[in-house]
């Protein structure tokens, strides 16, 4: 095509700090802007970008962001989304509201595979079948109970929303964004509240699209090795149809505050009843300017970055809270704000917290920022603009983001993701005195612009809510008259009717799809070597790493009492955050930080392949630049041959951030829990990670912390027993991953630390037993939403493992379960999740406000698997979607490392082969035979749910089944 001809050139330049080529477009008739970032990368991105700034907090653009892809102009499915998960090798599929923009991104190594998901979002953002029943079923809609005549709310963002109000850590974000931003479109929330929700209407709602989801309000978004020219062309088939238009969408300035505000709001509490939150928050300016942003990095790190980080550690050490709260700087937004505070704080002491910030930024101002810590600060954040480490999220995904934070506010999008000149200038700034103390005179201590928000328990707060909302349907209820209940009954039986309404053949064949010929046969296997080397083994992978050295050294957990077991993490957060015999815990964070791209510890546990064993392995997985292997290899050296655990208040901390995280993720990541609670009845692996990270983690937690009060010597007597058992030589295994060109440098480097340390042979511990747990149980947390639980061990019956369980799974999450718990329950998701090493199968819903309906769908999932119409067609796109996430991307230091724990579980390159050659030949009678083997789910599997007590107290078990309570919260 002739680019001139539709596109201008608005600017193009090279980015060499990310190895890319980039051209910013206008498109002539509509408007759109497009930038073109071209490059080597072979995951490519796509995004499409809408600034919608909500005007209420009915949840508007949240509702819309679901409701578009439910079906467009040229793909009429119900669900082209589900249809794409089903048989995409894509990776990243997702789509996001932020409180000022929604974006819809893809990614995918596959380029064919990668423009079929450009067209269906392009396809869905500008051509939506937006009906009333779409919104109903998305966003919320009345159904009369037959029975009782009475209203209730049905809907899945309603029953999202609610999800998310039931989380304290959740509220507090958003009450202190709200706060600071009270005439912008910032003051609302922009996920909906479940209490504003259903005043939403659907003119309302079809008006907001009209308006906001045009190509002149747009942000579009190409990044990766695919032809540019392609990209523009797709696009043109699209833009082409509309004309430019004005669109009224700019964000708001928020006018600064004369003076501070203080506001208070109420939260559902668990067993605590006494302790709340509080933060402090400011408005601290333009986030568009790059060496402001890059000072304002720095300084947050500064302040909370590191465990001895001066506001962080003031915070602490006031012994006011359990943790921090707050997210530090949110530099996303046309305004970036910065929030800090504490949690689990008696209420009587929470005006006390705003004190101690206060006190603590003056005295850091006043003081003086020592040259370590900023030091540390500029290594930080300049290693992580070098390496862009992403993990699974795709670096041109993160990329997008980044330059949306200029160009979704009329910026230069280029300049959040050229660096190197603002860095070099931040930098120089950095050192010079004095700068970073005025940045906290200027945009705190002298800011008044700022909120002062507590949030505080009331055990009424459930009730009153449900209180509120049965007010508002009877009050709804008694305004219509029988024809309105009629429509809504009416209206009711028609959505359930299109759920249940299988999309013809022929809307199906219009999504696009890639068959079975495009899917490579062969893994891709990564070269690795494993040797035996001065009685440990080495584990070495020949990759790429843009001069980064990774080095994870690990050590075996089996030489460590049953007793010991719960006490793996803390060990690990002992090691690097209490500080050694030569330096306390705030100069080693400094050092960790000024040398090295990170250090962290992590427990790895799973099944091994045909064996009874488990591997349960101890890691320290670090990073640096190769040239400062050096200062790596002196740094762990100290950290693991000499470290000083005897702080008794350093260490109380830690177990009390330990407890406070794993309770404010209880009902945000209440699936989580509950799959961990049912894996633990199941198997060795699922016991020990429940124990070492679950509930039964939580209760240790507890019980530890009067441990550490009245019996220290005790606990410091375990620590050091633990580094005995475990830092041995011979216990070892270290892992690297760069070219092998560098391997001598970093087999000498681990050589001089594991010379260090014991090279007597570990005593292993007997067999550790597990069992303890309730089998059917309810787990009572102070919840408005429900997680479903129910799950058995597929090898206690006659059921044999084969490759096509990938595919099946993920057939049944993404066909039936979406059918039955999300979009005719009403669930936000549901999972139905296999592991192959132990057998152990488990369904787990998300966000749900069913519970009998939900287990019914789990157990009818046997039927749908034995007795469904499944076409060929479905059979292969779903393997093409297990393919897809066997060969899902990879950054360098995650291949190196998989590579190590499929070594370690015992999955040879050929066993991944057998596995993709049974996923390729999976057929209909392997769906029969797996729905078979779900029987023993079905009949005898085990329930668990995360609720509140009300919901436990009117769950009816089926017959002979009784679910215990546990109260967890």
């Amino acid at each position: 095509m002739s680019v001139e001809k539709y596109f201008n050139i608005l600017k193009t330049c090279d980015i060499p700090e990310i190895a890319s080529h980039a051209v910013l477009y206008l498109h002539i008739k509509s408007g759109a802007q497009i930038l073109s970032i071209t490059n080597s990368d072979e995951n490519k991105v796509f995004g499409i970008s809408f600034r919608t700034p909500p005007y209420d907090s009915t949840g508007i653009a949240h509702i819309l962001e679901h409701s578009v892809l439910c079906g467009s102009r040229k793909f009429p499915v119900k669900e082209p989304f589900v249809e794409l998960l089903k048989g995409s090798l894509n990776t990243f599929l997702n789509a996001f509201t932020y409180p000022d923009k929604t974006c819809y991104p893809v990614a995918s190594q596959n380029e064919e595979d990668f423009y079929n998901l450009v067209d269906v979002y392009l396809d869905a953002v500008f051509f939506p079948k937006i009906s009333p029943y779409i919104f109903g079923q998305e966003g919320w809609h009345y159904e009369v109970d037959p029975e009782e005549q009475t209203l209730s709310y049905k809907g899945v963002v309603f029953n999202e929303m609610k999800g998310a109000c039931s989380s304290p850590e959740r509220l507090m974000g958003e009450y202190s964004l709200t706060s600071l931003f009270p005439d912008t479109a910032y003051g609302f929330d922009s996920g909906g509240d479940p209490e504003i929700i259903p005043s939403l209407t659907f003119e309302k709602f079809k008006l907001f699209h009209e308006t906001f989801y045009h190509p002149s309000n747009a942000r579009i978004y190409f990044y990766g090795n695919d032809n540019p020219e392609r990209r523009l062309k797709i696009l043109d088939e699209y833009l082409s149809k509309y004309n430019a238009a004005k669109i009224n969408s700019a964000i708001d300035i928020q006018k600064p505050f004369k003076e501070p505000k203080y506001v208070e709001f109420p939260f559902t509490p668990g067993e605590a009843v006494d302790k709340g939150m509080i933060t402090v928050n400011w408005v601290i300016g333009d986030t568009t300017d790059p060496v402001r942003s890059l000072s304002v990095s720095m300084l947050n790190f500064i302040l909370l970055g590191m465990p001895g980080s001066p506001l962080r550690k003031a915070l602490i050490d006031s012994g006011l809270g359990d943790d921090l709260t707050g997210g530090g700087l949110e530099g996303e937004l046309c305004q970036s704000c910065f929030s800090v505070g504490l949690k689990g704080v008696p209420v009587i002491k929470l005006n006390q917290v705003e004190t101690v910030i206060l006190a603590a930024l003056k005295s850091i101002a006043d003081g003086g920022i020592a040259r370590e810590t900023i030091e540390a600060a500029v290594n930080t954040i300049e290693f992580s603009l070098r390496e862009n480490n992403t993990g699974r999220f795709p670096r041109g995904l993160s990329l997008m983001l980044r330059s949306l934070t200029s160009w979704l506010y009329d910026k230069d999008p280029f300049t959040p993701l050229a660096f190197e000149k603002p860095l070099e200038i931040t930098k120089n700034l950095a050192f010079k005195p004095g700068y970073f103390e005025d940045l906290i005179y200027n945009l705190f201590i002298n800011n008044t612009h700022r909120s002062t928000v507590k949030l505080v328990p009331d055990s009424n707060l459930a009730d009153k809510l449900t209180s509120r909302e049965q007010a508002a349907l009877e009050s709804a209820k008694s305004s219509m008259d029988k024809t309105e209940l009629t429509d809504i009954s009416n209206f009711a039986d028609i959505l359930k009717k299109q759920q249940e309404t299988p999309d013809s053949p022929e809307a199906l064949a219009t999504i696009p799809r890639l068959s079975l010929k495009d899917i490579p046969r062969e893994n891709k296997e990564i070269i690795s070597i494993d040797k035996k080397h001065n009685n440990y083994i080495m584990f070495g992978n020949n990759l790429f790493t843009n001069k980064i050295a990774y080095m994870d050294i690990g050590f075996d957990l089996h030489s460590l009492p049953e007793k010991f077991l719960p006490l793996v993490s803390l060990f690990g957060r002992a090691l690097l955050e209490m500080g050694t015999k030569k330096e306390d815990f705030v100069s080693l964070s400094q050092r960790i930080r000024r040398v090295t791209g990170g250090i962290s510890t992590q427990k790895h546990i799973s099944a091994r392949l045909n064996s009874p064993d488990i591997t349960a392995v101890f890691f320290i997985h670090s990073k640096t630049v190769i040239n400062r292997l050096p200062d790596l290899t002196d740094l762990l050296n100290d950290i693991l041959s000499m470290p000083n655990f005897d702080n008794k208040e350093r260490f109380r901390q830690m177990a009390l951030e330990e407890k406070a995280g794993i309770e404010h993720q209880l009902i945000p990541s209440g699936h989580g829990f509950v799959g961990a609670r049912l894996r633990a009845n199941f198997s060795m692996s699922g016991w020990l990670s429940e124990l070492t990270g679950g509930v039964s983690y939580l209760f240790y937690l507890r019980e530890l912390l009067d441990t550490i009060d009245t019996k220290w010597h005790m606990v410091l007597e375990q620590l050091e027993e633990m580094r005995s058992l475990i830092l041995l030589r011979k216990n070892a295994i270290v892992n690297y991953t760069l070219p092998e060109a560098n391997w001598p440098e970093i087999e000498n480097a681990a050589d001089s630390i594991l010379s260090n340390i014991p090279d007597r042979e570990p005593d292993y511990a007997p067999q550790w037993g597990y069992g303890n747990i309730a089998l059917d149980e309810a787990l009572i947390v102070p919840s408005q939403i429900n997680y479903i639980g129910k799950g058995a061990n597929l090898y206690n019956t006659d059921y044999k493992f084969h490759g096509s369980a990938l595919a099946i799974t993920k057939y049944i999450r993404n066909s039936f379960l979406w059918d039955r718990v999300r979009v005719q329950g009403g669930a936000y998701g549901a999972f139905c999740q296999f592991d192959r090493l132990s057998g152990t199968l488990v369904f787990i819903s998300y966000r749900d406000p069913n519970t009998i309906k939900t287990i019914k769908a789990f157990d009818d999932s046997m039927d749908f698997l034995i007795n469904g119409k499944i076409s060929e067609q479905e059979i292969e796109q779903t393997i093409i979607g297990a393919i897809g996430e066997i060969d899902h991307y990879m950054l360098p230091d995650a291949k190196g490392f998989s590579s190590l724990i499929r070594y370690l579980a015992g999955i040879t390159p050929e066993h991944r082969q057998l596995l993709r050659n049974e996923v390729l030949s999976t057929t209909r009678e392997h769906f029969r035979e797996f729905g078979n083997a779900l029987k023993e789910v079905r009949d005898n599997g085990l329930i668990k749910i995360l609720c509140s007590k009300n919901t436990f107290e009117q769950f009816n078990m089926p017959e002979g089944k009784k679910l215990s309570p546990l109260v967890v919260l």
